[in-house]
């Protein structure tokens, strides 16, 4: 891997490139304010600018988007006649979730016996962040930059509250570009060189169920009163079968996965799945998590076992998010979800609905001359392996929004979020090696690709 100037300069940058990783994952940047304070994210978004600053950038801005955070932008010069190539990760992380499961501190860096180094968004997605500053420093070492940059850094992605995606509509021209790589997906494992062909979209909302005007009496009104919570559980199960699979009423659940295959074994080991409990679902294991809708509860608000009453619940409330597979319209999916809640809620229970977020499922076009491009980079970068196409259950909405604002733009999906890496998760990691290999092959692509 160091057998061309542009290996050797990420070499020797992989120390910096840890202690700037240090500084970014100590900002606390949740985009929950409710929970965190905002001055974290705005922090970590200055650090973006000066960063952006320090390497040239011009027009560095921090853009107030409609959901009250800012995303991070600047535009890099390239030859004239270059092509232009938006460069995109987001410096917002998920919460550390219960701090107690961390190892170690979930905001400080620290490297671990098995060489990772965890830390909350690690992985997804300052670590992305750094990665492409590390292609563009190695290539500014090296001849310079043979394309025009333009540097996008969302402040809410984790959130999906689609505040950079309302910008970019109300600004058409400002991320318009040629190219697009997005940092915020992930090899299908450490070492293996993957693009991330498809993505699902989501749909998510609220549930409440309410029954009574106030909690009664187990004893003295159980087995007549209408439990609101029971209710609830009898929605909740209806969507889905035995077997786990996702049946909603109307929806088509028995689409296949065509390309990289995911062995079940390899995926038990890498979900942490205990020993004897089954998978959910029929299908192979990429049919089910790449190709086909899944629905997750995520959260339920009901009293908790500990200081419970002997009561019968008035009302209860659940958080729903539907995974949809490209060749699913997120729209429709959305309506059908609703439908199938309102049909299935038993005994005339009052059910409202409140929509919460939504983003459509997305697919690149692989035959394109920017997928030629980072197939060449990553064979350099990985030598002896072959670039892969996976899909991913996950979604970013802003692909479906630069596809539709700029038709023309050839949209690439890499990263840092691997399996290992347990992002959203406690103990969220990034393989080093994974840095330095795909700040390598980012790098090369952007060569190969001016030259395209």
């Amino acid at each position: 891997m160091s057998s061309n100037p542009v290996a050797e300069t990420v070499a020797s940058l992989m120390p910096r490139a840890r202690a700037e990783l240090t500084e970014l994952v100590a900002f606390r940047s949740v985009a929950d304010f409710e929970q965190f304070p905002r001055s974290e994210s705005e922090a970590a978004a200055n650090w973006v600018a000066d960063a952006l600053r320090a390497e040239g950038f011009q027009d560095v801005a921090l853009l107030d988007t409609p959901d009250g955070t800012q995303s991070v932008y600047g535009y890099l010069p390239g030859p004239e006649g270059a092509k232009t190539v938006l460069l995109y990760a987001h410096y917002d992380v998920q919460p550390p979730l219960d701090e107690a499961g961390w190892q170690t501190p979930p905001f400080e860096l620290t490297e671990r016996e098995d060489g990772r180094w965890y830390g909350r968004g690690a992985a997804d997605c300052k670590g992305g962040l750094i990665m492409h500053l590390l292609a563009l420093r190695a290539l500014k070492a090296d001849g310079g930059i043979p394309v025009h940059v333009k540097f996008i850094a969302e402040g809410s992605e984790e959130q999906g509250t689609g505040g950079l995606e309302r910008y970019a509509e109300a600004h058409p021209g400002l991320l318009d570009a040629n190219a697009v790589v997005i940092g915020d997906a992930g090899n299908f494992r450490t070492g293996l060189p993957t693009v991330t062909a498809t993505l699902r979209g989501m749909t998510m909302m609220r549930v409440r169920i309410d029954t009574l005007e106030g909690n009664l009496h187990s004893g003295q009104f159980g087995g007549a009163a209408p439990d609101a919570l029971a209710a609830l559980i009898r929605v909740l199960d209806s969507l889905r079968a035995k077997d786990g699979s996702t049946t909603i009423d109307g929806l088509t659940p028995d689409a296949s996965w065509e390309g990289l295959a995911y062995d079940e074994e390899q995926f038990r080991k890498d979900a942490k799945v205990l020993d004897g409990v089954e998978l959910i679902g029929d299908g192979t294991v990429a049919d089910r998590i790449w190709a086909r809708p899944a629905v997750t509860v995520l959260g339920i608000d009901c009293p908790p076992v500990v200081g419970a009453t002997p009561s019968v619940q008035a009302s209860a409330r659940a958080l729903v998010s539907l995974r949809v597979p490209p060749g699913i319209d997120a729209a429709e999916a959305n309506k059908l979800l609703r439908a199938h809640i309102e049909a299935h809620t038993p005994w005339d229970a009052r059910v409202s609905i409140e929509q919460v977020g939504q983003g459509q499922p997305f697919s690149a076009d692989t035959t394109s001359p920017a997928y030629a491009a980072m197939a060449e980079a990553m064979a350099v970068a990985y030598p002896g392996q072959e670039m892969q196409y996976a899909g991913q259950g996950g979604s970013i909405p802003l692909c479906n929004t630069l596809a539709s604002l700029y038709p023309h733009a050839e949209i690439l999906l890499i990263g840092l979020s691997e399996p290992a890496a347990q992002i959203h998760a406690v103990n969220e990691s990034v393989s080093p090696q994974e840095l330095e290999r795909l700040s390598i092959t980012e790098a090369l692509f952007l060569r190969n690709y001016a030259a395209s």
